[in-house]
């Protein structure tokens, strides 16, 4: 536990990337497997379920400091981070030097903990803190309420892996991406030697497009770009190898028993394909709302309505394992070939889409339709190089996403919280409300778009105009104006407005308005009047 303390400080207190690497790869390199395999789990972004409530850590830790719980609350609002509360509150420990390795930690004190009876649980954690220095403790508090945050890239993780392993980055993000245990034996079975054999279910690493934000005539001669529209779904790989079918997420989890149908389908592939494309809800020939997608998404029994009330297509737009050879190193143009050649001979019936070419002659005549987006229930465009390999990450320079501008509301700061990570002790997630019949109904939550100078003038006018507190959120006065950028919305029954905003983000700071100015819900339903269903 105190080397993975060690690095997780290291990480904290650098931005350099390159300190970052060489903490890492010193990490991988000395740990023991049994550590660096959960390590390694965390670092990617991996959690396990939260094991106590916040409220009980609350109690315990006031039984422990002989603290009322108020006081803790108190510091708690004033750190903002409840680990590093309770790490800082806790007196020191006996002075012994247990360290106790992070496998042990992990498997023995805290993944059997939500079986427990609560006075086990008690017992188990006041005693792990009292073995634990103060560091260790912050990081062990971070680690069983599900928020183990640190400011370092998977991308980097996975460098540092290739480094040790002495293989390239893109074999170690193929294998990273797998479905391994924090095992001795996964662990060590991901810094293998390179080598051919795939294993049957294991995705690529998707290649993500860059944002255009120059104009594009600047990427050369269009007739060197293949258009296609950039659809709102769920960005997935369907794999047939070796016998199994595997429908594999960007967020890397499989998704196949939500959309049994497409794994159905995918039996008609040949063995050694893989497709990379989009889940889409669709019917009648065109595409659906993304929030009809989501009566799929978290749910792990499909039933027949559910599947009648939200069909869905999977949307192929790259080839990238043809007869079991990798040929991501293939030419776009010929990869979209042998994909064309494979759906030619697809029935209609199979809910497999291939992506449209779109057909121009001229840049001036695809920005027509690039304005054309939003009717067509798609976000924008995407460009790529016809002659670009399959790449892995967002290198940039041969995919370009070209999104149709953002819509935009003007809405009033209504309840801020504190941050996480470096943010903690900042009130910097924030909820915006419009006006509904005089009074202000919260509409959105958005913590990105204001530069670190804004972020601090608006921490401090939440600290000198709170109206209430309710634990970490604070009501403030109603003054300040933000005008908030979203791709889409929805009608929701869980939001108070009734409508959902799909990621809301903080355009820039309205100072020129006055907060009845803002924007009324009634403008907000107008923009769901004008979306295709």
């Amino acid at each position: 536990m105190k080397r993975f303390t060690q690095l997780y400080s290291e990480l904290d207190q650098t931005t350099r990337t390159n300190d970052k690497l060489a903490a890492l790869q010193r990490y991988f390199s000395e740990a023991a497997a049994e550590d660096a395999a959960w390590a390694l789990h965390f670092l990617a972004g991996r959690k396990i379920p939260r094991v106590v409530s916040t409220s009980l850590l609350g109690q315990w830790a006031s039984e422990e400091t002989k603290l009322p719980n108020w006081l803790i609350g108190e510091c708690y609002d004033a750190v903002g981070d409840l680990a590093e509360t309770l790490a800082l509150l806790l007196p020191l420990n006996s002075g012994r030097d247990l360290n106790l390795p992070l496998h042990v930690l992990v498997e023995n004190r805290i993944l059997d903990l939500h079986k427990m009876p609560e006075e086990w649980r008690r017992e188990v954690l006041v005693r792990t803190w009292r073995e634990l220095n103060s560091n260790e403790r912050f990081v062990f508090n971070k680690l069983i309420t599900g928020e183990f945050r640190v400011g370092v890239a998977r991308t980097l993780v996975v460098r540092a892996l290739a480094n040790v392993a002495n293989v390239s980055p893109a074999v170690m993000a193929h294998r990273v991406m797998g479905n391994w245990k924090p095992t001795i034996e996964d662990f060590k079975q991901l810094l293998r030697p390179a080598e051919g054999q795939r294993e049957p279910g294991q995705p690529y690493p998707f290649y993500l497009a860059s944002p255009l934000q120059d104009e594009p005539e600047s990427l050369g001669a269009i007739s060197d770009w293949l258009a296609e529209w950039k659809w709102d779904g769920i960005r997935a790989q369907l794999i047939r190898r070796q016998g199994q079918i595997i429908l594999w997420s960007r967020g890397e989890e499989m998704v196949g028993d939500r959309f049994p149908e497409l794994v159905e389908a995918a039996k008609t592939l040949r063995d050694g394909t893989v497709l990379d494309g989009e889940i889409l809800a669709w019917r009648n020939e065109q595409p659906l709302r993304f929030a009809v997608l989501q009566h799929r998404i978290g749910r792990k029994d499909v039933s027949a309505a559910i599947r009648e009330e939200a069909p869905v297509v999977f949307q192929a737009f790259d080839l990238i394992e043809w007869n079991g050879d990798d040929i991501r190193e293939q030419p776009l143009s010929e990869r979209r070939a042998k994909l064309e050649s494979l759906f030619a001979d697809f029935s209609r019936a199979i809910p497999f889409r291939l992506s449209e070419k779109i057909q121009v002659n001229s840049w001036a005549d695809l920005a027509k339709l690039q304005s054309q987006a939003r009717e067509r229930a798609v976000e924008g465009i995407m460009l790529k190089r016809l002659t670009s390999p399959y790449q892995v990450g967002r290198p940039r320079g041969d995919w370009w996403k070209w999104k149709i501008d953002p819509y935009l509301i003007d809405a009033v700061l209504i309840y801020a919280q504190p941050g996480s990570g470096r943010r903690a002790s900042l009130f910097t997630d924030y909820t915006f409300g419009v006006w509904d019949n005089g009074q202000l109904v919260p509409v959105a939550k958005a913590y990105s778009g204001l530069s670190d100078d804004e972020i601090h003038q608006v921490d401090a006018f939440v600290r000198r105009n709170t109206l209430e507190k309710f634990g970490p959120v604070r009501t403030v006065k109603p003054e300040l104006v933000f005008e908030l950028a979203f791709e889409a919305l929805a009608e929701s029954t869980r939001h108070k407005a009734g409508i959902a905003l799909r990621f809301p983000r903080m355009n820039r700071w309205r100072r020129d308005k006055k907060a009845e100015e803002a924007d009324t819900l009634e403008t907000v339903r107008g923009l769901l009047k004008a979306v295709k269903p």
